[in-house]
C-alpha cells in the first residue's frame, strides 16, 4: 500500500512539474528574457571574435583620414576594432534587461556570457594547437594568396591572452558599474526619463570598458605607458559614448513592443520586481 501511495505521489509530482514547465515556457515575460539572454550572449561572443580585426572609422563613413594628437601622443586616428560595431547593442540589452529583470539578471546573463566567451577561446586555443593537415588543408589557398592556412588560422584566433583577459575583466566590470548606475538614476527619476538612466549608465560604464582593456591588455600585456593607454582610450570612448547617444531611440523602440506585448500591468508589476531586487 505504501508503494503504491508512493508512486502515486511521484506520479502526481511529475505531472505537476510538468504543468509548471509548460506554463513557465509559455509565459510572455519568459520568452522575452530568454531572447534578451540568448542574443546578450551570442552578441559578447561574436564581438570577441571579431575584435581581432582593426578597422578605420573615418574610411567607413567616407571621410578623410587626419591624424591628431591627445594628451602627447601623435598620429591618432579613429582606429577601432571590430567588436566596437556589436558592443554598443551589449548595453542597449543590459539596461533593457535591468529595466524590466534587475540586477540580478544582468549579472547571471553576464556571468554566462564570460563562461562561455573563455570556453569559446579555450576551444580556439585547442584547435590552434592541434596539428594541421598538410596534405590538402595548409596549402588549399595558395592560389588565393594565402600559403599557409595554420598561419591565416593562428593570425585570426590566436589572440593574446593579455588581450582576452583585459577584455573579459573590462567587460564584467562595466557590467557592474552600469547596473548601479542604472538603479542609481532610476531611484531618483522613478519611470521617467529612461533616456538619462539608459545612456547615463551606458556612458559611464564605457569609460571604464574602454579603460580597463587597455590597461590589461597593453600597458601590463606590451608595456604601454599610461598616457599612451589613456589618449586611446579617450578616443575609444568617445566612439562609445556617440554611439550611447545615437542609440538611445533603440531603448525606447524595444521597451515600447515589450510594453506593448505583456501589458500595463505585468509591466508594472516586472518593473517594480526589478528595482525590489536592486534593494537585496
Amino acid at each position: 500500500m505504501e508503494k503504491l501511495q508512493t508512486i502515486q505521489l511521484l506520479i502526481f509530482t511529475g505531472q505537476t512539474i510538468s504543468r509548471m514547465s509548460h506554463y513557465f515556457l509559455k509565459d510572455k515575460a519568459v520568452k522575452i528574457f530568454v531572447v534578451m539572454a540568448s542574443f546578450f550572449v551570442a552578441n559578447a561572443l561574436i564581438a570577441e571574435c571579431i575584435g581581432g580585426k582593426l578597422f578605420s572609422l573615418e574610411t567607413l563613413l567616407g571621410m578623410p583620414v587626419h591624424p591628431f594628437s591627445l594628451l602627447g601622443e601623435d598620429g591618432l586616428t579613429y582606429t577601432l576594432t571590430c567588436g566596437v560595431l556589436l558592443w554598443p547593442l551589449e548595453f542597449v540589452m543590459t539596461d533593457i534587461v535591468n529595466e524590466y529583470f534587475g540586477p540580478k539578471a544582468v549579472r547571471r546573463i553576464s556571468y554566462i556570457a564570460v563562461s562561455l566567451i573563455a570556453y569559446a577561446f579555450a576551444m580556439f586555443y585547442l584547435a590552434l594547437r592541434v596539428p594541421p593537415d598538410q596534405s590538402f588543408w595548409a596549402g588549399s589557398m595558395r592560389a588565393a594568396g594565402i600559403p599557409d592556412m595554420q598561419i591565416a588560422f593562428d593570425s585570426v584566433l590566436g589572440q593574446g591572452m593579455w588581450i582576452i583577459a583585459g577584455s573579459i575583466a573590462a567587460f564584467l566590470l562595466s557590467q557592474i558599474i552600469d547596473v548601479w548606475v542604472f538603479h542609481r538614476i532610476k531611484r531618483v527619476t522613478g519611470e521617467k526619463k529612461v533616456w538619462l538612466r539608459a545612456t547615463g549608465s551606458t556612458i559611464v560604464s564605457q569609460f571604464f570598458d574602454s579603460f580597463v582593456v587597455l590597461f590589461i591588455a597593453f600597458h601590463i600585456g606590451k608595456d604601454w605607458s599610461m598616457q599612451r593607454v589613456l589618449a586611446i582610450c579617450l578616443v575609444n570612448y568617445s566612439y562609445k559614448a556617440i554611439m550611447a547617444l545615437v542609440l538611445t531611440p533603440v531603448i525606447y523602440a524595444v521597451e515600447y513592443f515589450i510594453e506593448k506585448y505583456l501589458g500595463a500591468e505585468r509591466v508594472a508589476a516586472l518593473k517594480k520586481a526589478a528595482m525590489g531586487l536592486e534593494a537585496e
